[in-house]
């Protein structure tokens, strides 16, 4: 057995490990279901690198069309690249964007786990083993099936070809995988789908409550009827629940491919990450800066959305300038909005943070907290490298980055023990 096929049968059992001995605050269904998903994809990913049409690990990565996708960073002579996948996400999109498990300032979707932790540490460690998971882990077993698909179906053509009764429309890029999906036996694909199923139930069950919610106590019992029963706050919910659903196939049959509803998402999010991060801090945002927000950021992300789906587009304008325009407009769109209406009641204000940080000031271990952040971030993405790393063979490189990763949590311990 390889060193790639150890590492990656192994991660499962660090993974259990970890979650049981430290994080028990984890929501045991999301555990199980990441685990089903981990030992799905895993397992599918050492079948079919060990094809014969891939050959296993060293000729898969030996091959000329694989090994010019393999670099950790794009290639600084193509802007057309560099700009999308590097300069936009570090200079514009982590501070500014809004997406659902990765939101900037916090938010419901993650709050609802850290809930469910045993206190604020196994809070903080569960959300800090979310993102290594999330980030670092789970995307590998995807990374190295995508790139076997690329000797099996080396362009859309032979997609095509492979699959002669399906839809041309629906041959995109994002096939390729469910396409090498096609390969593993009855058994093992069984396990995949089951894997499959259950993230995406797991997805679908978060934000159909989540919704419901939103509309029965922030807007039903709010400003419909305050004087609701349970029973019928129950009712609504339900009923929210399944307009929802149904809101949701429909936009679904006007998406090509994952990443229309992928761009899509971040685009309704532009613009609001830097609202969320500075509420913590500014008093002057108030209801109205969000709701401004939002309202115009879903507008700009409707009207690119439309004017791609068009024969003939209003404007043309690549997918990361529209999200930088989303960014630039929203923000000084609510910016205008919180200078321009009254804040919120110093009394309001108080309380929550009285409710929130209690007598101590919300500055206190400022310094190392920022420093925990950014010890927390680079620790996920050295990760990240240093796993694909191991698995292409630069053993030299992952352990440098394995040990950055370890200094990381070392200083987000000595954070910890600081702020106290």
């Amino acid at each position: 057995m390889s060193s790639y096929e150890v590492l990656l049968i192994a991660s499962p059992v660090v993974v259990i490990y970890s979650a049981f001995g430290g994080l028990k605050g984890v929501l045991l269904t999301d555990f199980v279901q990441f685990i089903i998903a981990m030992v799905g994809s895993i397992w599918a990913t050492i079948y079919i690198v060990n094809m014969p049409e891939i050959g296993g690990i060293e000729k898969l990565l030996s091959t000329p069309a694989v090994a010019a996708k393999t670099a950790m960073l794009p290639d600084f002579s193509k802007p057309e690249l560099l700009i999308p996948l590097l300069i936009v996400p570090l200079a514009v999109q982590w501070w500014s964007v809004w997406y659902p498990g990765a939101e900037p300032g916090g938010g419901g979707y993650i709050a609802q786990r850290m809930l469910a932790a045993k206190d604020e540490k196994h809070a903080t460690w569960a959300t800090l083993f979310f993102n290594f998971a999330h980030y670092a882990l789970r995307p590998w077993p995807w990374i190295i099936i995508g790139l076997a698909s690329i000797i099996v179906f080396p362009n859309l053509e032979s997609l095509q070809a492979a699959f002669p009764d399906l839809n041309p429309a629906f041959v995109k890029n994002d096939l390729s995988y469910p396409a090498m999906l096609t390969f593993l036996p009855a058994g093992l694909l069984g396990i995949v789908i089951t894997s499959l199923i259950a993230a995406f139930m797991s997805t679908i069950s978060t934000h159909l409550n989540w919704g419901s919610s939103y509309v029965v106590n922030d807007f039903y019992v709010r400003f419909l009827r305050k004087e609701s029963t349970d029973k019928e706050q129950v009712a609504v919910g339900r009923i929210s629940t399944v307009m929802m659903m149904i809101l949701a196939g429909l936009l679904a049959l006007v998406l090509e491919e994952a990443r229309d509803g992928f761009n899509l998402l971040l685009s309704i999010g532009a613009g609001t990450g830097l609202l969320f991060i500075l509420r913590w801090f500014w008093s002057r945002i108030n209801p109205y800066s969000e709701i401004a927000a939002m309202l115009i950021s879903f507008i700009i992300a409707a009207f690119f959305f439309i004017n791609g789906k068009m024969e003939t587009p209003l404007v043309e304008i690549a997918g990361h300038w529209q999200l930088v325009l989303g960014v630039v407009i929203t923000t000084i769109g609510w910016v205008l909005v919180t200078l321009l209406t009254k804040p919120s009641k110093a009394e309001t204000l108080n309380s929550f943070n009285s409710l929130i940080f209690g007598k101590e000031s919300k500055f206190k271990g400022f310094g190392m907290k920022i420093l925990g952040f950014f010890a927390g971030v680079v620790g996920v993405y050295c990760s990240l490298f240093a796993i694909g790393n191991f698995i292409y063979g630069n053993n030299g490189l992952g352990f440098g980055l394995s040990t950055v990763a370890v200094v990381c949590g070392l200083v987000i311990i000595k954070s910890f023990q600081k702020t106290d």
